[in-house]
C-alpha cells in the first residue's frame, strides 16, 4: 500500500509507472476486485490492501466520440471509454484506426504511449493490428 502523503499517493505511483513504460492497475487483496482510477481504499469492499498488478491490456471499446478540429489546430482525434477484461473502465484514445471506423464493440489492446501533452499515457490499438 502506498502512503497518502503529498507526492506519494496512488495517482503519483500510477504516473511514475507509466513514465517507466509500465501499465499497472490496482487489485484488492481483500476482495480481489481490480481498481481503476488509483485509490487508497477499495471501492468494492473498503479494504486498504491494494497492490499493483499488470492487467491483460485487452479490452473492448464501450463508447467513443470524435473531437473535430481544424488541421492547423492538430486535426480530429478520438476519445474512448474502454472496458478492460479485468472489469475496470478507462478513458483514452485508440491509435491505428481511422476515426470513422472506430465503433463500440471494437476489441483493443493497451500500450504506454503519449498523452495530448506529451506525457506517458495508456493508449489503445485495435487487436490484430492497424486498420
Amino acid at each position: 500500500m502506498t502512503g497518502i502523503g503529498k507526492g506519494s499517493g496512488p495517482d503519483v505511483v500510477f504516473a511514475a509507472k507509466l513514465a517507466e513504460g509500465v501499465f499497472e492497475i490496482q487489485k484488492c487483496g481483500g476482495c480481489g476486485a481490480h481498481v481503476f482510477h488509483p485509490r487508497v481504499i477499495c471501492p468494492a469492499c473498503g479494504s486498504a490492501d491494494l497492490g499493483w498488478v499488470a492487467p491483460s491490456g485487452r479490452g473492448t471499446v464501450h463508447a467513443r466520440t470524435i473531437v473535430r478540429r481544424k488541421p492547423d489546430k492538430g486535426g480530429d482525434y478520438n476519445v474512448v471509454l474502454v472496458d478492460l477484461e479485468e472489469g475496470v473502465r478507462m478513458m483514452s484514445r485508440v491509435d491505428g484506426i481511422d476515426n470513422d471506423r472506430l465503433a463500440a464493440g471494437l476489441k483493443v489492446t493497451a500500450f504506454v504511449g503519449k498523452g495530448a501533452g506529451g506525457e506517458p499515457a495508456v493508449v489503445f490499438r485495435p487487436q490484430g493490428g492497424a486498420r
